[in-house]
């Protein structure tokens, strides 16, 4: 009873900052509203716990909180004593992916055999679509070069554990989900600086042998590390099979601070049109990606896991790749921004779809699968 109450009581201080919010733009002293904006996102983010069909959006409200306490108090979040706070972001990025390793096994990858033509299917379309959506969006954005190229790269990086979890509560094909996941990831390495270097090349130099590495690095070794501690020492150290879903989305929230802070006066000056590039590249994977998949007249499942598949990408490992350029205040705001949005529509279109089960109704989803929906990576 106690509980419901806070909850309520949350929700009473989200509307009162909020309409206090509304005044001081229309008086004109937005420039003054961040403690009250903070406060409002922050209760907002209480209210939702107590709500089960809001509870899914509590961290990304978090990460609204977060982002716009960076953008009112950015000098708090560019370094610390000297300690640049940019040089956690690689570690971070290691971390979160031997995480995903942890919630993968080697099984995973042995979904291709059983289903070539869904996988083949699904990630051809997730490194055409979102490439080739990205560089014309980036080509019409009038963006400096380098912002543009976030758009760009954004799209050419793989998908991350987001899709999955999004693809279990949309009662998609999870098992087709995972194993698109481990593919896309696997073949990052060559796929994402050739894109990059095709696409984005005439708006910002691309070093292709330093990007292999940089993914091999942020990607390949620490999910190998993680699927070989699923292995071997899953249950054997339970504080950390507990620990990495909060520590991977933790690790994310700071990135997305940190590079926030780092490219506050580009985001104030383009953050409206950048969101909204953003939102149309994100929403384009999801139609276009779904259409893809009926057009090779895949199951109403299958499509959905491609849609999915294809709209949600790897942000973490964008803007790690954009730190690694030394472009963080500018190629990683793209990244920096689809990420939390990427997480509200994905949830939407999971809600709308958990109420639509497909009509044939083969579910091969093994329920311990349902453990991937517990280790949430928000990309």
């Amino acid at each position: 009873m106690k509980s419901i109450t806070v909850y309520k009581i949350a929700m009473v201080i989200a509307i009162v900052c909020l309409i206090g919010c509304l005044a001081m733009i229309i008086s004109g002293n937005i420039a003054h509203a961040g403690p009250l904006f903070i406060a409002f996102f922050a209760a907002l983010a209480i209210s939702f716990r107590g709500n089960e069909l809001l509870k899914g959006f509590v961290y990304t409200i978090s990460i609204f909180a977060a982002v716009t306490t960076a953008l009112y108090y950015p000098q708090h979040f560019l370094e610390l004593n000297g300690f640049k706070f940019a040089k956690l972001i690689t570690p971070l990025i290691q971390i979160i992916m031997f995480g995903m390793g942890t919630s993968m096994s080697f099984h995973d990858f042995v979904g291709v055999v059983k289903m070539p033509k869904g996988v083949f299917i699904g990630v051809f379309s997730h490194f055409l679509i979102m490439p080739l959506v990205g560089y014309t969006l980036a080509s019409l954005s009038g963006f400096p070069p380098e912002i543009a190229a976030g758009i760009i790269l954004i799209g050419c990086s793989p998908n991350g554990m987001a899709s999955n979890v999004i693809s279990y509560l949309a009662k998609a094909n999870l098992a087709l989900s995972i194993t698109i996941t481990a593919i896309s990831t696997l073949i990052a390495p060559l796929m994402t600086p050739v894109l990059m270097k095709v696409l984005a090349g005439a708006f910002v130099q691309i070093d292709i042998l330093s990007m292999m590495w940089d993914i091999i690095k942020m990607v390949i070794i620490p999910i190998t590390a993680g699927l070989l501690f699923n292995k071997f020492l899953t249950g054997k150290a339970k504080w950390l099979d507990k620990a990495m879903p909060l520590v991977s989305m933790v690790g994310i929230a700071f990135i997305i601070v940190i590079i926030t802070a780092a490219g506050r006066n580009s985001l104030l000056t383009i953050g409206p049109a950048l969101i909204l590039l953003v939102l149309i590249h994100n929403l384009s994977g999801y139609f276009l990606g779904y259409w893809s998949g009926r057009l090779f007249k895949m199951s109403e499942r299958d499509c959905r896991t491609i849609a999915i598949e294809v709209g949600m990408q790897n942000g973490g490992l964008a803007s790690g790749l954009a730190k690694e350029m030394g472009k963080m205040a500018t190629v990683g705001l793209a990244p920096a921004v689809f990420g939390p949005l990427m997480n509200v529509t994905g949830s939407i279109l999971a809600s709308w779809w958990h109420r639509r089960p497909p009509v044939n109704k083969d579910d091969n989803n093994s329920t311990a699968i349902g453990h991937q929906a517990e280790v949430i990576a928000p990309n």
